[in-house]
């Protein structure tokens, strides 16, 4: 009897044991389907405790059902994954004690690494992708002939299409990135919750003729002192040999909330140009794509900005950017003194951030972008530092100086690699569109761009672009503020399937902000005049395959009044020749 009883009380305690912890723990459970509501098995269902971070792995049956039984209370995420599928993942699952709660998922093909075999990369313009990251690149020349040009150097990175302030001969050459930038870059996108990734680009530009890096800033100061008719080609830009001189940024995306990024980053306006300039941006046929001076906001060094924060939101057919630069860099050593020495001058900090906003939109065949920027202490590089053997002048020399004024006693630096320049402060608005009517798409753009002396003077030893030392620097350039307005459009014509004809046109106008104002040819122009640019293009693009396309085309371009002043100041230094014609045929592959 006693043993009966002994039985019967610890079955009793068992079977309260087990109703006692089943009301303590919880459970999970769901069905696992594809696209087409199939259901899915051996799919691996991973749940995992966010609180205390341990998992379970279970699969589903051949009915793709799934059971997790014995789950404390607390918050939990599924992750199911399957070869041939998209990882799909579930947060936010919270369990209350004895709770069943009911998650079903369902799963879409994976995209496959594409350009599995070598006869579909030479086939088709599949992307180099592997597991979500993304080898990409350019090689872009041909050959040219300039009616005014220069040789070239093995750090340039552009041709020589538009009218230069030193361009003395005609001339055959080699045109390197000439529809676009020689390159190379890897990109990627990795999801790790459920709409939310990971982003990351890195890319660089190349001369494709030397190998070596863009430079612009070496373009410059490897013709420090020397006259002007021995220079070789010489320009001012972004890409200053950085080993990513192109972007380098990284950051989150959301598909509801947008993309925040950080890092070195094409700016709003250079975004756009690319958007809405009939050329696209070309070397070759585009002033705003070879002169970033629309695209950086006022100065070309400006089409790319270092530190930046840069957020982009798409809702719709309505698109919004905006873009912030923190300050960085030296801001060299400053008196406003004319007979300050090195060891006189004030140590001057780095105020050059910036902002930007973006905002456009899409209707049926039309969109449109309205963008503003401004920028703090933006550079503009102006000529190699001139020589005994150049025009005698007592600035941008190979002494340094500040505000045209030498630098008596020790040189703060040395010149040799280093650059002059004029700093100001930019704000600039810009209003673009497109339109498509096929086989026909018309682009049209303007910019108006105010430029005053900076508030914060840059000093000798200050840095530019790609950490570069600036040996002559002008804070007080501007008399009265500099207004610089750009006009372009043009229309690309689809004339087959593999072959499109562009002629574009492009006209820059600077006001007169000398105070007071001498400006004649009697006179002589200045810089500080006002004047115009002009360039007009027309080219063919022959796609032979998906990758590979060759083109020919020409353009013409001339300045006149005070943008037709090499050297500033006065009375200025002239172009030697005010015009440039510059036919070119090239070919470009892309991967």
């Amino acid at each position: 009897m006693i043993t009966h009883q002994l039985r019967l009380g610890v079955c009793i305690a068992f079977f309260s044991c087990c109703a006692l912890q089943a009301q303590t723990e919880a459970s999970l459970s769901g069905v696992v389907t594809n696209h087409t509501g199939a259901a899915l098995p051996d799919v691996a269902v991973t749940i995992r405790n966010a609180d205390t971070g341990a998992t379970r792995t279970v699969p589903t049956d051949g009915r793709g059902h799934y059971q997790a039984s014995g789950l404390p209370p607390g918050r939990f995420e599924i992750r199911a994954a399957k070869q041939g599928f998209a990882n799909e993942t579930r947060t936010g699952i919270s369990l209350a004690v004895g709770q069943g709660v009911t998650v079903d998922i369902k799963m879409h093909l994976s995209t496959p690494d594409a350009c599995a075999s070598g006869h579909e990369f030479a086939t088709t313009d599949c992307t180099l992708t592997w597991h979500g990251i993304t080898l990409y690149g350019v090689y872009d020349v041909g050959a040219g002939w300039v009616s005014h040009g220069l040789p070239v150097n093995a750090t340039n990175y552009e041709g020589e299409s538009l009218v230069n302030r030193n361009g003395y001969q005609h001339r055959f050459l080699i045109a390197p990135n000439n529809l676009q930038q020689t390159g190379l870059g890897i990109r990627g996108r990795e999801e790790f919750l459920h709409g939310w990734s990971v982003v990351f680009n890195a890319s660089t530009g190349i001369n494709p003729q030397s190998g070596q890096m863009a430079n612009a800033s070496a373009t410059d100061f490897v013709n420090n002192g020397l006259p002007r008719r021995s220079y070789s080609e010489a320009i001012d830009g972004a890409r200053a040999g950085q080993p990513f001189n192109d972007e380098f940024y990284a950051g989150i995306a959301s598909k509801y909330f947008g993309t925040l990024t950080f890092g070195r980053q094409r700016s709003l306006g250079t975004d756009v140009m690319l958007l809405y300039d009939p050329a696209g941006g070309s070397y070759a046929f585009s002033y705003i794509g070879y002169n970033g001076t629309m695209a950086g906001g006022g100065d070309t060094e400006d089409s790319r900005w270092d530190d930046a924060l840069k957020y982009r939101l798409a809702y719709g057919p309505v698109h919004f950017g905006a873009m912030y630069k923190f300050a960085d860099g030296s801001g060299g050593c400053y008196s406003a003194s004319a007979a300050w020495t090195a060891a006189t001058c004030t140590p001057e900090g780095a105020h050059n951030n910036a902002y930007g906003f973006d905002l456009g939109g899409e209707y049926r065949k039309f969109s449109a972008d309205v963008v503003y920027q401004h920028y703090n202490q933006a550079i503009s590089v102006l000529n190699p530092l001139l020589g005994p053997q150049s025009p005698t002048q007592p600035y941008e020399s190979t002494t340094d100086s500040i505000n045209t004024n030498p630098i008596t006693g020790a040189n703060l630096i040395g010149t040799t690699n280093t650059v002059y320049g004029i700093v100001t402060d930019n704000s600039a608005i810009m209003v673009a569109a497109r339109y498509t009517w096929n086989p026909f798409k018309f682009f049209g753009g303007y910019e108006h761009i105010r430029q005053t002396n900076p508030s914060n003077p840059l000093g000798v030893g200050a840095s530019d672009q790609g950490g570069y030392i600036m040996s002559g620097v002008e804070d007080d350039n501007l008399d009265s503020p500099k207004i610089v307005q750009i006009w372009w459009t043009g229309v690309k014509y689809a004339f087959d399937s593999k072959t499109d004809i562009t002629a574009s046109w492009y006209h820059q106008l600077q006001n007169d902000f000398r105070i007071p104002s001498t400006c004649s040819p009697e006179a002589g122009f200045r810089s500080s005049c006002a004047g115009t640019l002009n360039e007009w293009s027309l080219y063919a693009d022959h796609h032979f395959t998906k990758r590979f396309d060759g083109f020919a085309g020409i353009a013409y371009s001339y300045v006149s009044g005070g943008l037709a002043i090499a050297i500033p100041h006065g009375p200025g230094v002239p172009y030697f020749y005010d015009n440039n014609l510059a036919p070119t045929v090239g070919g470009r592959f892309t991967f």
